[in-house]
């Protein structure tokens, strides 16, 4: 990122920033909980349209959590989002299914093992609140904190001059 620890960034730089370093796809950690039982596992993320999708099967323990407890967070290499996960149905009925084409694209093994057609969901995370960590182009350590529901962000560098 072309960025000076002391340039100012606007909100909708810090959002570009934040899905750049996410890339097309990332396996990403993700917490949940249910009556203060915390859980967390990997799931096979996709980014598009500002928000992070995943799917899961419908069974599982972590879809009963996520259902009952929208509330999530996920994590992958410095970028740490807190946000709202949403039932959007089965990944076949998807407009569009753009999911599904972006997960053959890019996580063809995974896609491979584990799509189960009559049971996977689709899962959409609406971001409320994330921080990035990266490194300036001068070298500098900072902190992008971004807030989706107020549109803005915060920049703390993390290293002293």
């Amino acid at each position: 990122m072309k960025f000076s620890c002391n340039k100012e960034i606007s909100y909708e730089e810090a959002v570009k920033t934040m899905f750049e370093k996410l890339g097309n796809a990332q396996i990403m950690a993700l917490a949940s909980s249910l009556n203060d039982y915390v859980m967390v596992r990997n799931v096979s993320c996709l980014f598009y349209d500002e928000k992070i999708y995943f799917k899961t099967d419908k069974n599982f323990r972590k879809t009963k959590q996520l259902l009952e407890n929208p509330n999530v967070a996920l994590c992958w290499s410095g970028v740490q989002v807190e946000g709202v996960a949403q039932n959007k149905g089965l990944v076949v009925d998807e407009p569009g299914r753009k999911f599904e084409k972006g997960y053959k694209k890019y996580l063809w093994e995974s896609y491979n093992k584990y799509s189960h057609t009559d049971t996977e969901i689709l899962i959409e995370v609406t971001p409320k609140y994330v921080e990035v960590w990266d490194t300036s182009e001068d070298g500098y350590a900072y902190q992008l904190f971004i807030d989706f529901e107020n549109k803005s962000v915060e920049v703390k560098p993390y290293d002293k001059k």
